[in-house]
């Protein structure tokens, strides 16, 4: 006789048998987002991943319909952040807002726990601004040929400060003085305030950062801007030569921001997000930021752009980096 009260073993497992595949059925573009969205940024906040991540937050959250949150996760040069987002659950809660480090990051960082080109899901790429390498306006050199000149008569005196080891504007400065056949000294500072600091009070001889951190000091007369390294000059710098234009043709780097899922995050969602993003990107006033604040051009790609740009600019600054033993702070 079967039990009166509960269900018995035979029901038990039918209807585990039913509600197994319910389990397994992954999250549709349909029904998601079913809650809040998740935003880690592998950096404290201030700097322009974070600054890029709140300017599109809000309208982000407008076109999804849920609580955009945005996390700071620092430490590890990114690979703290980075890695909470490799381990996420792979149903489209949970993003990562990142830089130009992210395709390097494993020929940077010994021992990680994650692959940045097999573990993530590229989504979104919102856009990009040239390095500038500039001076102060009282330095012996207004021109970039001024500056190999000098590092030639003078090798390994010629200083430059960067935003870190092994961050891209330092990869670039490595780059050109290969080509150029020069030594000069990196100084490495943990973020663009101290590098700046430093640089306007004479301890360095030149800075290279992104044009959104370098432009107020330029434009306020601070510093001198000696090039550009982006594929064609920006409007605020349309007087400035580019490093490819000054004669070093492959010396071509570029800032830019995308947004990653962990690996498996399903297709549809994947395009529902990065829909949403590229609504959230080009309202006038975000728009309107990041072309003038962060010296961004708009991009606003796809997964397939952003996987484009991971796969050639992993391979070329890996090139880099492996060839003069760089590692990050």
């Amino acid at each position: 006789m079967p039990p009166r009260h509960g269900v018995g073993p035979g029901r038990r497992a039918a209807l585990a048998m039913l509600a197994a595949p319910a389990l397994a059925r992954p999250v549709s573009a349909q029904s998601w987002p079913n809650g809040p969205v998740r935003l880690v940024v592998p950096v404290p906040p201030g700097g322009s991943i974070d600054a890029v991540a709140r300017l599109g937050a809000p309208a982000l959250s407008a076109e999804l319909g849920v609580p955009v949150v945005i996390e700071n996760r620092s430490g590890g040069a990114g690979s703290i952040g980075t890695g909470v987002v490799a381990k996420a659950p792979a149903d489209g809660n949970t993003w990562l807002i990142t830089f130009d480090w992210h395709p390097m990051m494993n020929a940077l960082v010994p021992n990680l726990s994650f692959d940045t080109r097999t573990d993530f899901t590229p989504a979104f790429l919102v856009g990009s601004a040239p390095y500038v390498l500039a001076a102060r306006p009282d330095a012996p050199f207004r021109s970039l040929a001024e500056v190999i000149a000098a590092a030639k008569a003078r090798p390994e005196t010629v200083t430059f400060a960067s935003t870190g080891s092994g961050t891209l504007g330092h990869l670039v400065m490595v780059l050109l003085a290969a080509r150029a056949g020069v030594r000069m000294v990196h100084v490495a500072y943990r973020g663009g305030g101290p590098a700046m600091t430093d640089t306007l009070g004479g301890r360095v001889d030149l800075m290279i950062g992104s044009a959104a951190l370098m432009a107020p000091a330029i434009a306020d007369g601070r510093l001198r801007a000696i090039t550009q390294t982006g594929a064609e000059r920006i409007p605020a710098l349309t007087s400035l030569p580019t490093a490819a234009e000054d004669g070093y043709r492959d010396v071509v780097a570029s800032a830019w921001w995308g947004y990653f899922g962990p690996a498996g995050v399903p297709a549809p969602i994947v395009a529902r997000f990065a829909g949403a993003l590229r609504a959230a990107y080009s309202g006038d006033r975000v728009r309107a930021t990041m072309t003038e604040t962060q010296q961004a051009r708009l991009i606003l790609g796809d997964a397939a752009a952003l996987t484009e740009l991971v796969e050639r600019e992993a391979g070329l600054w890996s090139r880099v980096i492996r060839e003069h033993e760089i590692k990050a702070d």
